[in-house]
């Protein structure tokens, strides 16, 4: 699956030109002209994590699986690129046909996009040290305990169209499309930019007010969700 993972990402979707790959330092080089894919799976099956960036920290992925010691549904895989690139509507509609593309590889049930900030605010706090001082904790672990909130794109498989039900289906199709059988697309405003602005958490809330607000985390006083998808069968590991 990685293999075929990479071949998306480098020969059919062409992200970025690949240059330097690693995990904690970047340090082990590649030609973007001859891509090492041995190199690359190598790396990966010895260290259970790969990180490959272009020339800059500017575009890079990351794919992290949870470990045997994890929590199930811990792992992921993290695309990052500038957020100019959102402003074409062409760059927005092959990103809705890559998500979903690699959502049904992974046999992920959930997947979302916006900007580093927002995702930031959304799934991170900071809450008292028992020793002193203060530690960055998850709002939520993962999504098998609920939702940190609404993103400028959500994508809902199975275990969470179940969860929201009729109030999916009811949705707005200016915020709602199908993407097949097995996914749909929340998206509360056209461009990731709209994230934090007035207009656009006034959106997230009319949303989540819509969709549910006990699968969501409560910012304002920080209650976690009262109601989880139900995970009917595990993702299929990384390999």
């Amino acid at each position: 699956m990685i293999s075929k993972f990479l071949h998306l990402a480098f020969e059919k979707y062409r992200w970025f030109s690949p240059v330097r790959y690693g995990v904690a330092s970047l340090n082990s080089r590649l030609n973007p002209d001859d891509i090492d894919y041995d190199a690359l799976l190598r790396f990966y099956e010895e260290r259970d994590t790969l990180c490959v960036t272009a020339r800059t920290d500017r575009d890079f992925f990351l794919i992290f699986p949870s470990k045997p010691d994890d929590p199930l549904y811990t792992g992921g895989v993290t695309w990052v690129t500038s957020v100019t690139c959102a402003s074409k509507a062409s760059w927005r509609a092959a990103h809705l046909e890559q998500v979903t593309e690699l959502m049904r590889l992974v046999r992920s049930p959930f997947a979302f996009s916006s900007m580093d900030d927002d995702i930031e605010h959304k799934t991170r706090r900071w809450v008292p040290h028992e020793k002193g001082g203060q530690r960055h904790v998850s709002t939520v672990r993962d999504y098998s305990q609920g939702l940190a909130g609404l993103f400028w794109r959500n994508f809902y498989g199975p275990p969470f169209i179940r969860l929201f039900g009729e109030r999916l289906t009811s949705l707005s199709p200016e915020y709602r499309q199908p993407l097949g059988d097995d996914l749909v697309l929340v998206q509360p405003y056209v461009l990731p930019t709209e994230a934090g602005t007035e207009a656009g958490a006034a959106r997230e809330r009319e949303l989540i007010a819509h969709l549910g607000p006990e699968c969501f985390y409560d910012h304002t006083h920080h209650v976690p969700p009262t109601r989880c998808p139900v995970l009917d069968h595990l993702t299929e590991p990384l390999h």
